[in-house]
C-alpha cells in the first residue's frame, strides 16, 4: 500500500502482478453481470404476466435513451424524444399485454411515437431516431405477444433466449479457441469465421434441445427438420444483429451504448441479438401465425 518512494528494487514485481490479473478480473464481471441478467430474463419470462411486459418494457426504454444519445442527440431535445418514444412503447407494451393474440393497436402506436421522435429531431438525425424508436418497440412488442400467445407462451420465449444466448457464448468461445480470419474487419475487427461457425452450431443446438425437451414434457410447440432450419436462420440473424450495432457504434464513433452493466455496456449492447431475432419470430407470428 506504500507509494514506495526509496524501495527502487521491489517495483518491477510490484508493477508486473497486476497485469494477469486485470483479464480474470474483468471477466469474473461479466460473468456475474450475465448470470444477474440471465437470472432475471428467466425468472420473468417464468413469472409471465405483467411482470414479464414490466421487463421488456423498461429494457426498451432504457435501450432507446442509449440509441438516442448514440446518435448524437442531447439535451432538452434528446429528454422530449426519449419522453415521446417511451410512452409510445409503454402504452404499445400495455397494449400487446392485455391481447391474447398479436393486436395491430400496439403497432400503430409505435408508429406514431416513432413519427412524433422523428418530428422532434434535428434533420439529419430523423430517420436514426425514427429506427430507435422501431428497434427499441420490438424488444418489447414481440416477447410480450409471444409471451401471452395462446399457442407459444413460454417454449416460445425460451427458444428465442437459446437462440441469441447460444450462439453468443459459443461464438465467443469457439472464436478465441479457433482464431482464424476475422469476419468483417472493418465493422467488428474481433470476430472470426471459426466463432461465427461455432456460434450456428451452439445456438441452433440449444434452442433445439430446449424445444425437443418441452415436448418430451408434454409441451409440444414444434419439432423436426422445421424447427433445425427456422433455428439455423435466427442464429444467423442473431450474428447479423451483432453486426449491425457493432456497425452503428462505428459509424458514430462509439464503443459501447453506455455503461450501465458492468462488464457488457450498456442495454443497447446486450440486445443487438436480441432484437433482430425477434424481428424475424415477430414477423413469423404476425404473417403467418407462427410456427405450427
Amino acid at each position: 500500500m506504500s507509494d514506495g518512494g526509496n524501495q527502487a528494487a521491489p517495483a518491477p514485481a510490484t508493477a508486473a502482478s497486476p497485469t494477469p490479473a486485470a483479464p480474470r478480473s474483468e471477466l469474473a464481471l461479466r460473468v456475474v453481470s450475465a448470470l444477474v441478467m440471465a437470472g432475471a430474463a428467466l425468472g420473468t419470462a417464468w413469472a409471465g404476466g405483467w411482470v414479464f411486459g414490466l421487463f421488456w418494457t423498461l429494457a426498451a426504454i432504457l435501450a432507446l435513451r442509449e440509441w438516442l444519445t448514440l446518435i448524437g442527440l442531447e439535451g432538452g431535445r434528446r429528454q422530449i424524444s426519449w419522453l415521446l418514444g417511451s410512452l409510445g412503447i409503454a402504452y404499445a407494451g400495455l397494449l400487446a399485454e392485455a391481447s391474447a393474440a398479436a393486436d395491430p393497436r400496439a403497432w400503430s402506436v409505435v408508429g406514431l411515437a416513432a413519427g412524433a421522435v422523428a418530428l422532434s429531431a434535428p434533420g439529419g438525425r430523423r430517420l436514426w431516431s425514427l429506427a430507435g424508436v422501431a428497434v427499441c418497440a420490438v424488444v418489447a412488442v414481440v416477447p410480450i405477444d409471444l409471451r401471452g400467445h395462446p399457442a407459444h407462451a413460454l417454449v416460445a420465449v425460451l427458444w428465442l433466449f437459446c437462440v441469441v444466448w447460444g450462439s453468443d457464448i459459443a461464438a465467443y468461445f469457439a472464436g478465441r479457441a479457433l482464431g482464424g480470419p476475422k469476419l468483417w474487419p472493418r465493422v467488428s475487427p474481433k470476430k472470426t469465421w471459426s466463432g461465427a461457425i461455432g456460434g450456428l452450431v451452439g445456438g441452433t443446438a440449444c434452442a433445439v434441445a430446449l424445444v425437443m425437451a418441452a415436448d418430451a414434457g408434454g409441451h409440444g410447440w414444434y419439432h423436426g427438420l422445421p424447427l433445425v432450419a427456422l433455428t439455423l436462420v435466427a442464429s444467423v440473424v442473431s450474428i447479423l444483429g451483432d453486426l449491425a450495432e457493432s456497425a452503428l457504434k462505428r459509424a458514430f464513433a462509439v464503443k459501447d451504448s453506455s455503461s450501465l452493466i458492468p462488464g457488457h455496456g450498456g442495454v443497447l449492447d446486450r440486445l443487438d441479438s436480441f432484437w433482430a431475432v425477434c424481428v424475424l419470430i415477430g414477423l413469423i407470428v404476425y404473417v403467418f401465425g407462427g410456427p405450427r
